[in-house]
């Protein structure tokens, strides 16, 4: 069961919509995207929708630097979200996606980080 993180809010970088769901503290996932070579991480699925609820997990997308292939590590990564987020993560890639839907959910995903 996850435990809920931090409450600190930002907007640098960050999108309101999924602020207004779920406190995500900007310092603590630019640290894990750093520490797990993390290009760009986004938000997608019903946290940007109105049918996000107390239940709802959270739909993340990943884009690993250049080279990076995280290997089993990716299931810890899933846990350490949850841990940061204080909710259920389904954590994806690009080419994780099915194919029928990719491109929609490239196009409506919330970016949360991106480095620089």
């Amino acid at each position: 069961n996850c435990k809920s993180g931090s409450t600190m809010r930002s907007k640098d970088n960050f999108r309101r919509h999924a602020l207004s769901r779920i406190p995500i503290d900007r310092a603590e996932i630019a640290s894990f995207c750093r520490k797990h070579h993390i290009r760009k991480l986004a938000l997608f699925g019903s946290i940007l929708r109105d049918d996000f609820g107390p239940e709802s997990d959270v739909d993340v997308l990943v884009e690993f630097e250049p080279g990076h292939v995280p290997g089993l590590a990716f299931f810890t990564m899933e846990r350490e979200l949850c841990e940061i987020l204080g909710r259920k993560v389904d954590l994806n890639t690009p080419h994780f996606l099915s194919p029928y839907f990719r491109d929609q959910v490239l196009a409506e995903a919330e970016m949360q980080y991106v480095t620089t």
